[in-house]
């Protein structure tokens, strides 16, 4: 169980997440994607309230608005590395605008946003998705959610593969890549050396579960 009276993030800002398993970190990340619905409250994402949402329309919504990164990527293997990327846009029109609106700018973009997150095109031009390794995967999983410059970012302890020096310097890129667009992002990990790299750190502790 989760229990959050308030919980604001401001535009642009990056916002760490971290608690111990069972705090409710995943738990709130599927609440402020609109994947889940609260027992009681409501999430507000861009002035818009997910309670007044069916299903169908939150949907829409986090597809034309929000990026997410999966713990576990959710990459499709077979296809290419720009192929995973533009997944991003496949299912907003808004989106597909906001990355170039033809399918060629949004390859360009694609690309761009690879190299910008540090795969090279030596790399993604060569390969399947599912032959790179795992910080490969990452970047691609990362590039997708940045593809068409959501509003918001979620990820879901996407570095928890990586080195000490790996892990700094992707998050550097990505956080980069987020202030382009002035993006918001909500990061949750259990690492904390990783905090210093956020404007705003929050705690979550867990909940004892009522007998």
């Amino acid at each position: 169980m989760l229990a959050l009276e308030d919980l604001t993030v401001a535009r642009g800002q990056t916002l760490f997440l971290h608690g111990p398993s069972g705090s409710g970190k995943s738990t709130l990340l599927g609440l402020l994607a609109g994947v889940l619905a609260p027992s009681s409250g409501d999430v507000h994402i861009l002035d818009a309230s997910f309670g007044s949402m069916s299903a169908a329309v939150r949907d829409r919504f986090r597809a034309n608005h929000l990026g997410y990164i999966f713990q576990q990527f959710n990459l499709l293997p077979f296809l290419t590395p720009v192929e995973n990327v533009l997944l991003g846009c496949a299912w907003s029109a808004e989106r597909s605008k906001r990355a170039g609106g033809t399918h060629a700018r949004m390859v360009e973009e694609a690309q761009r946003l690879l190299a910008a997150l540090g795969l090279g095109a030596h790399i993604w031009s060569r390969a399947k998705t599912g032959e790179l390794s795992v910080g490969q995967q990452q970047r691609v999983a990362a590039a997708r959610a940045l593809m068409g410059g959501p509003e918001l970012l979620l990820a879901d302890e996407p570095t928890s593969a990586l080195d000490a020096s790996s892990r700094d310097a992707f998050l550097k890129l990505l956080l980069d890549e987020c202030g382009l667009h002035g993006t918001s992002v909500v990061f949750v990990s259990h690492d904390m050396a990783l905090a210093r790299h956020f404007d705003r750190s929050v705690a979550l502790a867990s909940v004892p579960q009522e007998s």
